[in-house]
Parts: C-alpha cells; sequence; structure tokens
C-alpha cells in the first residue's frame, strides 16, 4: 500500500513537471506590529511568488523594523517600509539604505487594488521599480489596476485583522516638508517588527484585536453612562 502510494506521488510530481506547473503554494500570514497597533495580513503565495518572496526577504532581514509609515492619503492609501528617521521628526526623515534591485511587476497576477489589499509601491514610468515600499488601500482603487505608464500596481496581500489599525494611520493629520515631499504624517508612525506566522496565530491575532476594539468600544459607553449620570446627578 504505502509503495502503491509513492508510486502515485511520484508519478503526480512528474506530470506536473512535464506540464510545466508548478504546486500551488499554500498562503502564508504575517504580523505588522506598527506604534499604533498590530495589522494581520495574508499574503498571496501563489499568484504573487515574487512580490511576497521580495517582502519576506526585507521582512526577514529585519529591514523593515523601525522604518515609518512615511506617506498617508486619507481615503486612497497608506505607505511604507523605505523611510526612517533619527532624532528629530520629521527632519530627519530619509529613505532607509539597503534597498535592492527591483523586482517583476506581476501586476497581471488578476488581483485588483481593492480596499484592505496590499500592493507594491513603485517609480512611475518604471513597471520594475518595486524594491522596499508597499501601500495598503483604504478604498477600492481600481485605476491602479490599468496600465497607464505600461503597467498597474501588483497586489500581492490582503488585511485580515487590524483594518481598524490602518484606519487610524490615514486618521493621522499631514504635512508638507521643506523639500517639498507631501502626505507625511505629522507624528511618526512605526513598523516596529514584521513576524511570520501560522493560520491558527494569524486568527488569534485577529480575535485580540477584535476583543480590544470590544474592550475600547465598552470603555467609551462606561465613560457616558458615567457622565450621563454626573450630568443628571447636577440638576437634581
Amino acid at each position: 500500500m504505502l509503495r502503491s502510494l509513492r508510486s502515485v506521488s511520484t508519478s503526480a510530481l512528474l506530470l506536473i513537471m512535464l506540464l510545466g506547473l508548478s504546486p500551488v503554494a499554500e498562503a502564508s500570514y504575517a504580523t505588522i506590529k506598527t506604534t499604533l497597533g498590530t495589522i494581520v495580513v495574508e499574503l498571496d503565495d501563489a499568484k504573487a511568488p515574487i512580490s511576497v518572496a521580495n517582502f519576506k526577504m526585507y521582512a526577514k532581514e529585519g529591514f523593515y523594523d523601525k522604518t515609518l509609515f512615511h506617506r498617508v492619503i486619507p481615503g486612497f492609501m497608506v505607505q511604507g517600509g523605505g523611510f526612517d528617521h533619527h532624532g528629530a521628526y520629521p527632519q530627519t526623515m530619509h529613505k532607509k539604505p539597503g534597498a535592492k534591485a527591483g523586482i517583476k511587476n506581476e501586476w497581471t497576477n488578476g488581483e485588483k487594488n481593492k480596499r484592505a489589499t496590499l500592493a507594491m509601491a513603485r517609480l512611475g514610468n518604471q513597471p520594475d521599480s518595486a524594491t522596499n515600499q508597499f501601500f495598503i488601500n483604504l478604498a477600492d482603487n481600481d485605476f491602479l489596476d490599468q496600465p497607464r505608464d505600461g503597467a498597474g500596481y501588483a497586489v500581492f496581500a490582503k488585511v485580515i485583522g487590524g483594518m481598524g489599525v490602518v484606519d487610524k494611520i490615514a486618521g493621522v493629520p499631514t504635512t508638507q516638508l521643506p523639500n517639498g515631499m507631501g502626505d507625511v504624517p505629522t507624528q511618526p508612525i512605526m513598523i516596529e517588527s514584521i513576524a511570520f506566522v501560522t493560520k491558527a496565530e494569524a486568527d488569534k491575532a485577529i480575535v485580540a484585536d477584535a476583543q480590544a476594539r470590544v474592550d475600547a468600544l465598552q470603555a467609551q459607553l462606561d465613560a457616558a453612562k458615567k457622565a450621563l449620570e454626573d450630568l443628571k446627578k447636577g440638576g437634581e
């Protein structure tokens, strides 16, 4: 029986090789811990293998640790992964050295720039220029799927927990720096670390995020009740 199973497995692998196919990759998961909370993402290893491998490489090297969400545009997206600062913020903000060569743009993988998706940031008119920076869509940005400059923007992951944290980032006021760089948050919003987790660990993080939101709402409700009680006592 065991020999028969091995034979079937070997035959299947040979068929895959002969057809030029690759075994379907399972999704992987990551937690992005920021100064405003934790974001849980599901990485699309199957449809965006190059972009996911690139993201994992930078994360595992610790490159993203202490980098900033340096560009925030409400109703559009929040972008990070490529800048840090040393000293007064935002005056000392600068591109973090260590970016590697650009990667192939996977914008034709079928994934769309919908709300809560992560996509690779790149230079205009340079489709294969994405390196370390990525952005999280705050809305359905369908125009980013169109090849306006020869290509669209490659989606490689989606937020499955902590979208409230992303919206909180989007709510931070922004400013323009003397060097002309705009949409810069007035307070540093930092990626503290990125960890790769199992599906079970991702689910646990999502539950923890949901519980935190429930606790926050309960605290607001309790505060409102107390304020109402104080108001009633004052009127007696």
